[in-house]
């Protein structure tokens, strides 16, 4: 049994919540706080595309928009064989809102790895280069 196991169970059940019908493409995500509080989010699509939300946004907004300011990790799930990592928008939210935490890349067969945010995202942009 992981640390991140009910994570990666809420992030695999609010996937299925995801509003995905011109890709087919379900994601989960499920965001801790240290305090144990989970957010979680799915992938919200739109005809225009641009206006996607990816469900790592979904659930960072959630959270910050409840008050919430730390966060321990994060989860995703999708239903490939290949782990799928975060996009580039979604890594440059992930490191302004949680720095480097680790990122849970799982899917629902249950193969998972857990990177650094540090590696997935190596030279960000934030507010130390204003």
């Amino acid at each position: 049994m992981s640390e991140y196991d009910a994570l990666i169970a809420a992030a695999s059940k609010v996937r299925e919540n995801a509003h995905a019908k011109f890709s087919n493409f379900k994601v989960g995500a499920a965001l801790r706080s240290p305090s144990g509080k989970v957010f979680t989010g799915c992938n919200i699509e739109n005809a225009t595309y641009g206006l996607t939300l990816c469900a790592e946004r979904v659930a960072i907004f959630k959270a910050i928009s409840e008050g919430e300011r730390r966060f321990d990790s994060i989860v995703v799930v999708t239903d490939t064989d290949a782990l799928t990592p975060p996009c580039g928008a979604c890594r440059q939210i992930i490191w302004e809102f949680c720095g480097d935490i680790p990122v849970v890349l799982a899917n629902l067969k249950g193969k998972v790895e857990v990177l650094g945010m540090s590696q997935l995202f190596p030279k960000p942009f934030d507010s130390s280069n204003l």
